[in-house]
């Protein structure tokens, strides 16, 4: 399971996609779990976990939709796979999160996939997911 991983937004996928398939392999043993240079998403797992995964940076913005200060200035996304996104979104605001996206069903992103997304107190993003 993925405790909790960096996904990088990117605008370049393809440029992006070729330097970490070619350099994370030697620098933290990653290997390409899912996707290619036609994005729009890669990861790379380390013994089944994944370490690093690229987004299409307008990808990311559409699936989280307008909240005042959208994906296009995100760099990072903290991701989080959690047994369920409903609780775990309360969770976190109840603990001073800001709404970015409430929980919904994800079937383009695989067909049990759900998501709800959230801002920390400084503004960070982070996703939290179920498959």
């Amino acid at each position: 399971m993925d405790a909790l991983y960096p996904r990088l937004l990117v605008t370049r996928f393809a440029a992006c996609f070729r330097f970490y398939d070619a350099v994370l392999p030697d620098l933290v043993g990653a290997t390409l779990a899912r996707g290619d240079e036609r994005g729009p998403y890669a990861s790379w797992d380390v013994r089944a976990e994944t370490a690093v995964a690229l987004f299409d940076r307008a990808a990311m913005a559409a699936a989280i939709g307008a909240d005042g200060r959208s994906a296009e200035g995100d760099a990072v996304v903290l991701t989080s796979r959690v047994p369920d996104v409903d609780a775990a979104f309360r969770l976190c605001l109840a603990h001073g999160a800001r709404e970015v996206a409430a929980p919904t069903a994800r079937p383009e992103w695989g067909p049990t996939a759900r998501t709800a997304h959230v801002r920390d107190p400084e503004g960070n993003l982070l996703e939290l997911q179920s498959y």
